[in-house]
């Protein structure tokens, strides 16, 4: 099958990796979480949101589960950064060379560090962003720290 672009990124990448991993389409779409996880039919937490901030001028990816959200602190005290905010959409193409919506977590572009919420390690599998708004794939959570180069963190917060 012939994927966009950006998908194919992220298919090189698992290919490379040889990463037990299934890209799947949704033409419906999976601009937010809940839409993903509907589409994939799998459990809110088990959608693994790329969230793109700028922490003291850098880029700095949280990959954190559909239902919490990367708050600001959490990321400030996991990076020491004294200024943290997040990504405005051209800043967002900028870090990972996805469109916003779509974002995947590897490859990166401009991104300094990677965190990954740690709840993400009790899944067997979980849903990543594959490159477009309707496209995910799925694999280990072990294997996507180990493709990031992820430190875990506490994302914190319900959301």
């Amino acid at each position: 099958m012939e994927w966009p672009e950006p998908v194919e990124r992220v298919s090189a990448v698992l290919r490379a990796a040889a990463v037990e991993a299934r890209i799947e389409q949704f033409d419906e779409g999976t601009p937010t979480a809940r839409d993903a996880a509907r589409a994939v039919g799998c459990e809110l937490s088990q959608i693994v949101k790329s969230v793109v901030l700028v922490c003291d001028g850098a880029y700095v990816l949280a990959l954190v589960p559909g239902d919490r959200r990367a708050d600001e602190a959490a990321v400030a005290a996991a990076t020491g950064a004294a200024d943290v905010r997040s990504a405005k959409a051209d800043e967002v193409r900028r870090a990972t060379g996805f469109e916003p919506g779509g974002v995947a977590p590897f490859p990166q572009r401009d991104v300094a560090l990677t965190l990954i919420d740690r709840s993400l390690l009790a899944h067997e599998v979980v849903w990543i962003g594959a490159g477009t708004a309707s496209h995910m794939a799925s694999l280990p959570p072990a294997e996507l720290a180990r493709l990031t180069g992820g430190r875990m963190f506490d994302a914190e917060g319900p959301g």
